[in-house]
């Protein structure tokens, strides 16, 4: 693949990435599952999660490739895909391997058209895959500085930046890190909330497993992600229970480098309610193993404050248009770096950790 291409495989709307993923799917020949979403998009434009099989049904290894977890996110990911589509050498070790893929494209369409990281529900779906008839797990450490996260007015108050400089100051960064972005069910208008009941999105992820993965013996999953690390690395984040198994299978796959919420390598916190334990449940028969491909765009307490920005403009819809718009154009930049530099990375580590996928999966170890 000519990576010096690497903007054809990019989008600037949702509307534009799926007819790119539904153009590029039907020249691969593959039939494309489409769920069709209730709400409509920013442009007007109808919402689906888009799903097409590559290889077998019943093939006894299938690799999930995933796009759009975080709506916004979804730019980055959906070039991935568009680009394995349109690849001839892909095409050719797939079929050489017996290994299966599942597209799944926009988990959370309604984020991705709307310059979102949440669903419809204002739900952090890598939050939101929990047993909720049993009690949610509490965050402490969101609730005593929900105010400070989403203050009443936006830019915040000198009072505000001054409190949760003093908590950074007193914890660190880290732990503002861990109590901000590990998932909290209390404030439904404040940040990565992680709901009380599934999102669409989760029971359409659900369905969409139960037809197509409950056939294979070794399933893999990447999902694709962006906001945190050094811009255009793919950090590549053990997605798996806290199995000693697991975590050797993955690096037999991806390498050494990967890193893990379990022992603090990760860029990311320790979450709960992650959308990968679905595949536990919904995919039993499997060994399953999988990782979060997290490309790094700009700094950590950057992503923060436009997210802060982000949730304070879904609770104010009536903010001026002029601050609407540079609030919605500062989250697209802090998930999606567009420079043909930034593409050409995420393309570049995104075919490898496929293809190592692969691989692993065809080898059944």
């Amino acid at each position: 693949m000519a990576m010096n291409d690497a903007a054809l495989h990019f989008s600037r709307s949702y509307g534009q990435a799926r007819a790119k993923f539904l153009a590029a799917a039907e020249g691969a020949g593959l039939d494309v599952e489409s769920h069709a979403h209730p709400l409509l998009g920013r442009d007007g434009e109808a919402l689906a999660m888009d799903v097409a099989l590559q290889g077998a049904r019943d093939a006894k290894a299938l690799l999930i490739l995933s796009s759009g977890c975080h709506g916004i996110e979804g730019y980055c990911g959906s070039g991935v895909q568009h680009a394995l589509l349109g690849d001839a050498a892909w095409q050719r070790a797939l079929q050489a391997s017996g290994v299966a893929v599942l597209y799944i494209h926009a988990l959370n369409p309604w984020g991705f058209s709307w310059w979102r990281r949440t669903t419809q529900e204002n739900v952090d779906l890598n939050r939101n895959f929990h047993d909720f008839s049993q009690p949610l797990p509490a965050n402490p450490g969101y609730d005593a500085i929900a105010s400070l996260l989403v203050p009443p007015s936006w830019p915040p108050s000198a009072e505000v930046d001054a409190a949760l400089q003093r908590h950074v100051a007193a914890h660190g960064l880290r732990a503002l890190q861990q109590a901000a972005t590990s998932g909290q069910h209390d404030h439904p208008e404040g940040i990565f909330y992680g709901g009380r009941n599934p999102t669409w999105s989760h029971v359409t992820l659900r369905h969409v497993l139960q037809a197509h993965g409950r056939q294979c013996a070794r399933l893999g999953w990447i999902d694709f992600h962006t906001g945190l690390g050094p811009s255009g690395v793919g950090e590549r984040i053990f997605a798996c229970r806290d199995d000693a198994a697991a975590l050797v299978r993955a690096k037999a796959w991806w390498g050494e480098r990967i890193t893990s919420i379990y022992d603090g390598s990760s860029t990311s916190a320790l979450l709960t309610g992650l959308m990968w334990t679905v595949a536990y449940e919904e995919c039993a028969q499997a060994e399953y193993t999988g990782i979060a491909l997290e490309y790094g765009t700009v700094p950590v307490m950057e992503v923060l404050d436009a997210l802060r920005a982000d949730q304070w403009l879904e609770n104010h819809p009536e903010a001026g248009a002029a601050q609407r718009e540079a609030i919605k154009q500062r989250m697209l930049a802090v998930f999606y770096t567009d420079t043909e530099a930034w593409k050409q990375a995420v393309l570049a580590q995104g075919i490898e950790a496929a293809t190592q996928a692969v691989a692993g999966l065809a080898r059944g170890g």
